[in-house]
Protein backbone atom coordinates (compact mmCIF):
# COMPACT_ATOMS: atom_id res chain seq x y z
CA UNK A 1 0.00 0.00 0.00
CA UNK A 2 2.76 2.43 0.39
CA UNK A 3 4.55 1.76 -2.79
CA UNK A 4 1.13 1.75 -4.29
CA UNK A 5 -1.38 4.30 -2.87
CA UNK A 6 -4.03 3.20 -5.54
CA UNK A 7 -3.97 0.07 -3.71
CA UNK A 8 -5.50 1.12 -0.93
CA UNK A 9 -8.74 2.09 -2.66
CA UNK A 10 -10.05 -1.62 -3.68
CA UNK A 11 -9.56 -2.38 0.45
CA UNK A 12 -12.71 -2.21 2.01
CA UNK A 13 -10.61 -2.13 5.34
CA UNK A 14 -9.09 1.07 4.24
CA UNK A 15 -12.75 3.01 4.52
CA UNK A 16 -12.88 1.90 8.50
CA UNK A 17 -10.04 3.50 8.75
CA UNK A 18 -10.19 7.30 7.27
CA UNK A 19 -6.93 8.34 8.45
CA UNK A 20 -5.60 5.91 6.11
CA UNK A 21 -7.33 6.40 3.24
CA UNK A 22 -6.99 9.98 3.49
CA UNK A 23 -3.45 9.87 3.70
CA UNK A 24 -3.40 7.41 0.02
CA UNK A 25 -5.61 9.88 -1.36
CA UNK A 26 -3.85 12.84 -1.14
CA UNK A 27 -0.82 11.21 -1.96
CA UNK A 28 -2.84 10.15 -5.04
CA UNK A 29 -3.95 13.51 -5.60
CA UNK A 30 -0.28 15.06 -5.52
CA UNK A 31 1.68 12.67 -7.43
CA UNK A 32 -1.08 10.85 -9.32
CA UNK A 33 -4.16 12.39 -9.87
CA UNK A 34 -5.06 9.54 -12.69
CA UNK A 35 -3.87 6.63 -11.10
CA UNK A 36 -3.99 3.12 -12.92
CA UNK A 37 -4.48 0.28 -10.15
CA UNK A 38 -4.10 -3.10 -11.08
CA UNK A 39 -4.73 -5.23 -8.11
CA UNK A 40 -5.04 -8.76 -7.02
CA UNK A 41 -8.85 -9.77 -7.04
CA UNK A 42 -10.50 -6.66 -9.52
CA UNK A 43 -10.14 -6.03 -13.30
CA UNK A 44 -7.51 -3.20 -13.87
CA UNK A 45 -8.99 0.36 -13.76
CA UNK A 46 -8.31 4.35 -13.58
CA UNK A 47 -8.66 5.52 -10.27
CA UNK A 48 -9.76 9.63 -10.66
CA UNK A 49 -9.20 11.61 -6.98
CA UNK A 50 -9.34 15.33 -8.22
CA UNK A 51 -12.33 17.32 -7.82
CA UNK A 52 -11.89 18.96 -11.66
CA UNK A 53 -11.37 15.43 -12.69
CA UNK A 54 -14.43 13.78 -11.59
CA UNK A 55 -16.33 16.54 -12.46
CA UNK A 56 -15.04 16.47 -16.26
CA UNK A 57 -16.04 12.35 -16.49
CA UNK A 58 -19.90 13.50 -14.80
CA UNK A 59 -20.23 15.99 -17.41
CA UNK A 60 -19.87 13.83 -20.13
CA UNK A 61 -22.07 11.25 -19.60
CA UNK A 62 -22.56 9.90 -22.87
CA UNK A 63 -19.08 9.58 -22.94
CA UNK A 64 -18.39 7.43 -19.97
CA UNK A 65 -20.71 5.25 -19.19
CA UNK A 66 -21.94 3.55 -16.06
CA UNK A 67 -22.07 0.20 -17.55
CA UNK A 68 -20.80 -2.27 -17.91
CA UNK A 69 -19.11 -1.70 -14.72
CA UNK A 70 -21.24 0.80 -12.71
CA UNK A 71 -19.19 -0.40 -8.99
CA UNK A 72 -15.96 -1.64 -7.90
CA UNK A 73 -16.72 -5.15 -7.32
CA UNK A 74 -14.55 -7.90 -7.13
CA UNK A 75 -13.54 -10.37 -10.89
CA UNK A 76 -15.48 -13.31 -9.27
CA UNK A 77 -18.67 -11.47 -8.07
CA UNK A 78 -18.94 -9.80 -11.43
CA UNK A 79 -18.47 -13.09 -13.34
CA UNK A 80 -21.32 -14.87 -10.53
CA UNK A 81 -23.56 -11.80 -11.27
CA UNK A 82 -23.31 -12.38 -14.81
CA UNK A 83 -23.89 -16.20 -14.38
CA UNK A 84 -26.95 -15.72 -12.50
CA UNK A 85 -28.41 -13.64 -14.95
CA UNK A 86 -29.47 -11.41 -11.84
CA UNK A 87 -27.96 -8.22 -12.41
CA UNK A 88 -29.54 -5.03 -11.47
CA UNK A 89 -30.48 -2.81 -13.30
CA UNK A 90 -30.92 0.36 -11.18
CA UNK A 91 -30.46 4.31 -12.07
CA UNK A 92 -26.37 3.63 -10.96
CA UNK A 93 -26.16 0.90 -13.61
CA UNK A 94 -28.12 1.90 -16.34
CA UNK A 95 -27.50 4.94 -19.13
CA UNK A 96 -29.60 7.03 -22.08
CA UNK A 97 -31.90 6.01 -23.23
CA UNK A 98 -33.44 3.40 -20.51
CA UNK A 99 -31.83 6.44 -17.15
CA UNK A 100 -34.06 8.97 -18.41
CA UNK A 101 -37.65 6.65 -18.35
CA UNK A 102 -35.92 4.82 -15.07
CA UNK A 103 -35.44 8.56 -13.51
CA UNK A 104 -38.78 9.78 -14.84
CA UNK A 105 -40.91 6.67 -12.96
CA UNK A 106 -39.73 8.33 -9.17
CA UNK A 107 -39.04 11.71 -10.46
CA UNK A 108 -42.23 13.28 -9.04
CA UNK A 109 -41.77 11.66 -5.36
CA UNK A 110 -38.63 13.79 -4.86
CA UNK A 111 -39.24 17.16 -6.25
CA UNK A 112 -39.41 20.17 -4.06
CA UNK A 113 -43.67 19.85 -3.89
CA UNK A 114 -43.34 16.73 -2.72
CA UNK A 115 -40.72 17.40 -0.22
CA UNK A 116 -42.76 20.18 0.91
CA UNK A 117 -45.80 18.08 1.60
CA UNK A 118 -43.58 15.40 3.82
CA UNK A 119 -41.99 18.03 6.05
CA UNK A 120 -44.57 17.82 8.89
CA UNK A 121 -43.60 14.02 8.87
CA UNK A 122 -40.48 14.00 8.62
CA UNK A 123 -40.21 16.57 11.44
CA UNK A 124 -42.94 14.53 13.32
CA UNK A 125 -40.57 11.34 12.83
CA UNK A 126 -37.11 13.45 13.74
CA UNK A 127 -39.11 14.13 17.08
CA UNK A 128 -39.71 11.13 17.53
CA UNK A 129 -36.26 9.30 17.05
CA UNK A 130 -34.85 12.46 19.20
CA UNK A 131 -37.42 11.60 22.16
CA UNK A 132 -35.47 8.19 22.28
CA UNK A 133 -32.40 9.95 24.39
CA UNK A 134 -34.69 10.51 27.37
CA UNK A 135 -35.60 6.76 27.29
CA UNK A 136 -31.76 5.81 26.76
CA UNK A 137 -31.00 7.25 29.72
CA UNK A 138 -27.45 9.43 29.05
CA UNK A 139 -25.94 6.48 27.20
CA UNK A 140 -26.40 4.39 23.62
CA UNK A 141 -24.68 3.58 20.42
CA UNK A 142 -25.91 6.12 18.06
CA UNK A 143 -25.06 4.35 14.87
CA UNK A 144 -27.74 1.88 15.20
CA UNK A 145 -30.30 3.05 17.78
CA UNK A 146 -31.16 6.30 16.31
CA UNK A 147 -29.27 7.00 13.47
CA UNK A 148 -30.02 3.42 11.50
CA UNK A 149 -33.69 4.00 11.66
CA UNK A 150 -35.11 7.07 11.40
CA UNK A 151 -34.31 7.38 7.97
CA UNK A 152 -35.44 3.90 7.16
CA UNK A 153 -38.34 4.44 8.51
CA UNK A 154 -39.03 7.89 6.43
CA UNK A 155 -37.63 5.96 2.89
CA UNK A 156 -40.17 2.62 3.49
CA UNK A 157 -42.85 4.71 4.87
CA UNK A 158 -42.53 6.78 1.09
CA UNK A 159 -42.74 3.68 -0.27
CA UNK A 160 -45.09 2.50 1.59
CA UNK A 161 -44.40 -0.71 3.25
CA UNK A 162 -45.88 -2.42 6.32
CA UNK A 163 -43.57 -1.45 9.35
CA UNK A 164 -43.18 -4.94 10.21
CA UNK A 165 -40.90 -5.27 6.98
CA UNK A 166 -38.37 -2.75 8.16
CA UNK A 167 -36.21 -5.18 10.66
CA UNK A 168 -35.90 -6.94 7.71
CA UNK A 169 -35.05 -4.13 4.97
CA UNK A 170 -32.54 -3.29 7.34
CA UNK A 171 -31.14 -6.77 7.70
CA UNK A 172 -30.69 -6.85 4.12
CA UNK A 173 -29.05 -3.96 3.37
CA UNK A 174 -26.48 -4.37 5.86
CA UNK A 175 -25.91 -7.19 3.69
CA UNK A 176 -25.93 -6.15 0.44
CA UNK A 177 -23.58 -3.23 1.45
CA UNK A 178 -21.62 -4.57 3.93
CA UNK A 179 -20.52 -7.50 2.03
CA UNK A 180 -16.81 -7.36 2.73
CA UNK A 181 -17.31 -6.46 6.46
CA UNK A 182 -17.31 -9.53 8.74
CA UNK A 183 -19.91 -8.58 10.62
CA UNK A 184 -22.16 -8.01 8.17
CA UNK A 185 -21.47 -9.74 5.36
CA UNK A 186 -23.78 -13.26 4.84
CA UNK A 187 -20.83 -15.12 3.70
CA UNK A 188 -17.55 -14.87 2.04
CA UNK A 189 -18.60 -16.65 -1.40
CA UNK A 190 -19.92 -14.56 -4.32
CA UNK A 191 -22.81 -17.11 -4.12
CA UNK A 192 -23.74 -16.18 -0.52
CA UNK A 193 -23.55 -12.64 -1.43
CA UNK A 194 -25.64 -12.87 -4.60
CA UNK A 195 -28.20 -14.84 -2.22
CA UNK A 196 -28.99 -11.21 -0.90
CA UNK A 197 -30.05 -9.28 -3.86
CA UNK A 198 -32.11 -12.91 -4.44
CA UNK A 199 -34.26 -12.48 -1.24
CA UNK A 200 -34.34 -8.90 -1.82
CA UNK A 201 -35.46 -9.89 -5.42
CA UNK A 202 -38.23 -12.09 -4.15
CA UNK A 203 -39.80 -9.54 -1.45
CA UNK A 204 -39.82 -6.91 -4.46
CA UNK A 205 -41.43 -9.69 -6.91
CA UNK A 206 -44.18 -10.49 -4.19
CA UNK A 207 -44.97 -6.43 -3.54
CA UNK A 208 -44.81 -5.57 -7.25
CA UNK A 209 -47.76 -8.10 -8.05
CA UNK A 210 -49.44 -6.49 -4.94
CA UNK A 211 -49.02 -2.85 -6.22
CA UNK A 212 -50.39 -4.09 -9.57
CA UNK A 213 -53.15 -6.25 -8.53
CA UNK A 214 -54.16 -3.67 -5.87
CA UNK A 215 -52.46 -0.09 -6.80
CA UNK A 216 -52.05 2.71 -3.80
CA UNK A 217 -51.47 5.84 -3.62
CA UNK A 218 -47.62 5.41 -2.52
CA UNK A 219 -43.91 5.17 -4.51
CA UNK A 220 -44.55 1.51 -4.46
CA UNK A 221 -47.01 1.49 -6.94
CA UNK A 222 -45.68 3.83 -8.76
CA UNK A 223 -42.52 1.63 -9.33
CA UNK A 224 -44.60 -1.55 -10.09
CA UNK A 225 -46.93 0.63 -12.60
CA UNK A 226 -44.09 2.17 -14.40
CA UNK A 227 -43.77 -0.29 -17.16
CA UNK A 228 -40.78 -2.29 -16.12
CA UNK A 229 -40.56 -5.34 -16.30
CA UNK A 230 -40.05 -7.58 -13.02
CA UNK A 231 -36.48 -7.69 -13.26
CA UNK A 232 -36.15 -4.24 -13.68
CA UNK A 233 -38.82 -3.15 -11.36
CA UNK A 234 -37.45 -5.00 -8.10
CA UNK A 235 -33.90 -3.25 -9.02
CA UNK A 236 -35.74 -0.28 -9.03
CA UNK A 237 -37.16 -0.68 -5.35
CA UNK A 238 -33.63 -2.03 -4.26
CA UNK A 239 -31.73 0.98 -4.80
CA UNK A 240 -34.95 3.45 -3.30
CA UNK A 241 -35.32 0.94 -0.23
CA UNK A 242 -31.37 0.97 0.14
CA UNK A 243 -29.72 3.75 -0.69
CA UNK A 244 -32.46 5.89 0.30
CA UNK A 245 -31.54 5.08 4.02
CA UNK A 246 -28.12 3.66 4.16
CA UNK A 247 -26.77 6.70 3.25
CA UNK A 248 -28.40 9.38 5.11
CA UNK A 249 -27.98 7.41 8.67
CA UNK A 250 -24.00 7.36 7.37
CA UNK A 251 -24.60 10.68 7.26
CA UNK A 252 -26.75 11.69 10.53
CA UNK A 253 -24.20 9.24 12.29
CA UNK A 254 -21.07 10.59 10.64
CA UNK A 255 -21.94 14.05 11.56
CA UNK A 256 -22.51 13.55 14.73
CA UNK A 257 -19.44 11.85 15.47
CA UNK A 258 -18.17 15.39 14.15
CA UNK A 259 -19.45 17.42 16.65
CA UNK A 260 -18.44 15.47 18.99
CA UNK A 261 -14.95 15.57 17.80
CA UNK A 262 -15.33 19.39 17.10
CA UNK A 263 -16.89 20.97 20.10
CA UNK A 264 -16.39 24.27 19.01
CA UNK A 265 -18.36 23.41 16.06
CA UNK A 266 -21.09 22.25 17.86
CA UNK A 267 -21.51 25.14 20.07
CA UNK A 268 -21.13 27.23 17.31
CA UNK A 269 -24.43 25.59 15.82
CA UNK A 270 -26.18 25.68 18.92
CA UNK A 271 -25.27 29.31 19.12
CA UNK A 272 -26.31 30.13 14.94
CA UNK A 273 -28.90 27.63 14.05
CA UNK A 274 -29.86 29.32 11.31
CA UNK A 275 -26.16 27.84 10.09
CA UNK A 276 -28.32 24.23 10.13
CA UNK A 277 -28.14 24.12 5.93
CA UNK A 278 -24.54 24.72 5.87
CA UNK A 279 -23.92 21.97 8.75
CA UNK A 280 -25.71 19.37 7.04
CA UNK A 281 -23.96 20.10 3.85
CA UNK A 282 -20.74 19.72 5.29
CA UNK A 283 -21.45 16.61 7.44
CA UNK A 284 -22.70 15.13 4.17
CA UNK A 285 -18.90 16.15 2.75
CA UNK A 286 -17.52 14.81 5.71
CA UNK A 287 -18.72 11.15 5.39
CA UNK A 288 -19.01 11.21 1.91
CA UNK A 289 -21.43 8.15 1.68
CA UNK A 290 -21.08 6.89 -1.64
CA UNK A 291 -17.26 6.21 -1.90
CA UNK A 292 -17.12 5.57 -5.64
CA UNK A 293 -19.12 4.83 -8.86
CA UNK A 294 -17.18 3.75 -12.07
CA UNK A 295 -17.54 4.66 -15.52
CA UNK A 296 -16.65 3.38 -19.11
CA UNK A 297 -15.16 5.10 -21.56
CA UNK A 298 -16.32 5.01 -24.70
CA UNK A 299 -13.59 6.15 -26.89
CA UNK A 300 -9.94 7.35 -26.96
CA UNK A 301 -9.73 10.68 -24.22
CA UNK A 302 -7.07 12.15 -22.91
CA UNK A 303 -7.53 12.94 -18.57
CA UNK A 304 -4.58 15.74 -17.32
CA UNK A 305 -2.49 14.44 -19.91
CA UNK A 306 -2.89 10.83 -19.35
CA UNK A 307 -4.22 8.80 -21.98
CA UNK A 308 -7.42 6.83 -21.48
CA UNK A 309 -8.39 4.15 -23.73
CA UNK A 310 -11.68 3.15 -25.04
CA UNK A 311 -13.29 0.39 -22.93
CA UNK A 312 -11.04 1.39 -20.19
CA UNK A 313 -12.56 1.78 -16.55
CA UNK A 314 -12.43 4.68 -14.14
CA UNK A 315 -13.18 4.99 -10.64
CA UNK A 316 -14.93 8.53 -9.23
CA UNK A 317 -13.57 8.87 -5.46
CA UNK A 318 -15.65 11.14 -4.40
CA UNK A 319 -13.90 11.21 -0.73
CA UNK A 320 -10.98 12.58 -2.04
CA UNK A 321 -12.89 14.70 -4.21
CA UNK A 322 -14.42 15.81 -1.44
CA UNK A 323 -11.05 16.37 0.17
CA UNK A 324 -9.25 18.21 -3.12
CA UNK A 325 -6.86 21.32 -1.46
CA UNK A 326 -7.66 23.04 -4.89
CA UNK A 327 -11.42 23.42 -4.08
CA UNK A 328 -11.99 23.47 -0.61
CA UNK A 329 -10.14 25.71 2.13
CA UNK A 330 -8.72 23.85 4.20
CA UNK A 331 -10.13 21.15 3.18
CA UNK A 332 -9.55 18.56 6.48
CA UNK A 333 -11.31 21.33 9.13
CA UNK A 334 -15.13 20.49 9.99
CA UNK A 335 -16.81 23.86 9.57
CA UNK A 336 -20.48 24.29 9.95
CA UNK A 337 -20.79 27.44 8.00
CA UNK A 338 -18.83 26.48 5.11
CA UNK A 339 -20.05 28.44 2.07
CA UNK A 340 -19.35 27.64 -0.52
CA UNK A 341 -19.76 23.81 -0.19
CA UNK A 342 -18.97 22.46 -3.66
CA UNK A 343 -18.63 18.77 -2.39
CA UNK A 344 -19.62 15.66 -5.14
CA UNK A 345 -21.17 13.49 -2.87
CA UNK A 346 -24.68 13.17 -4.35
CA UNK A 347 -22.50 12.99 -7.90
CA UNK A 348 -23.12 15.54 -10.72
CA UNK A 349 -24.91 16.34 -14.23
CA UNK A 350 -27.37 13.38 -14.97
CA UNK A 351 -27.00 10.38 -12.98
CA UNK A 352 -27.10 13.61 -9.58
CA UNK A 353 -28.68 11.88 -6.66
CA UNK A 354 -32.27 11.66 -6.95
CA UNK A 355 -32.87 12.04 -3.04
CA UNK A 356 -30.44 14.33 -2.41
CA UNK A 357 -33.43 16.98 -1.16
CA UNK A 358 -35.20 14.41 1.02
CA UNK A 359 -31.60 13.33 2.41
CA UNK A 360 -31.11 17.15 3.59
CA UNK A 361 -34.37 17.33 4.67
CA UNK A 362 -34.11 14.22 6.82
CA UNK A 363 -30.65 15.72 8.24
CA UNK A 364 -31.58 18.92 8.70
CA UNK A 365 -34.68 18.23 10.88
CA UNK A 366 -33.21 15.17 12.70
CA UNK A 367 -30.11 18.06 14.22
CA UNK A 368 -32.61 20.89 14.52
CA UNK A 369 -34.06 18.46 17.11
CA UNK A 370 -31.17 16.82 18.60
CA UNK A 371 -28.48 19.89 19.11
CA UNK A 372 -31.10 22.04 21.29
CA UNK A 373 -31.88 19.11 23.63
CA UNK A 374 -27.55 17.85 24.33
CA UNK A 375 -26.19 19.92 27.23
CA UNK A 376 -23.19 17.86 26.62
CA UNK A 377 -22.08 14.81 24.77
CA UNK A 378 -18.86 12.85 24.35
CA UNK A 379 -17.63 9.20 22.60
CA UNK A 380 -18.53 6.40 25.58
CA UNK A 381 -16.23 4.10 23.62
CA UNK A 382 -14.62 3.95 20.33
CA UNK A 383 -16.19 4.55 16.49
CA UNK A 384 -16.10 1.69 14.48
CA UNK A 385 -17.27 2.20 10.81
CA UNK A 386 -18.32 -0.66 7.98
CA UNK A 387 -15.32 -2.02 6.09
CA UNK A 388 -16.94 -1.16 2.45
CA UNK A 389 -15.70 0.06 -1.01
CA UNK A 390 -19.39 1.32 -2.06
CA UNK A 391 -21.29 2.65 0.20
CA UNK A 392 -20.98 3.04 4.75
CA UNK A 393 -20.17 5.06 7.12
CA UNK A 394 -20.12 4.19 11.37
CA UNK A 395 -21.70 1.02 12.17
CA UNK A 396 -21.36 1.53 16.27
CA UNK A 397 -21.20 5.00 17.89
CA UNK A 398 -21.96 5.02 21.45
CA UNK A 399 -22.54 8.26 23.12
CA UNK A 400 -22.59 9.45 26.20
CA UNK A 401 -24.79 12.81 26.90
CA UNK A 402 -26.77 15.03 29.03
CA UNK A 403 -30.26 16.36 27.92
CA UNK A 404 -30.83 20.30 28.78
Amino acid sequence: MLDDPGLTLIDATAYADEDRLHQACTRLRATSPVHRVDGPGYRPFWAVTKHADVLEIERQHELFLNAPRPLLTPKATEEQMAASGMALRTLVHIDDPDHKVFRAIGADWFKPAAMRRMQARIDELARRYADLLVEYGGECDFANDIAAHYPLYVILSLLGLPESDFPRMLRLTQELFGGADSERRRGTTAEEQLSVLMDFFAYFQELTASRRAHPTDDLASAIANGGLNDLDTASYYVIIATAGHDTTSSTIAGGLHALIEHPDQLERLRRQPELMPYAVDEMIRWVTPVKEFMRTATRDYELRGVPIKAGDSLLLCYPSANRDEEVFDDPFRFDVGRNPNRHLAFGFGAHYCLGAALARMEAKAIFTELIPRLASIELAGKPEWVATTFVGGLKRLPIRYTLA
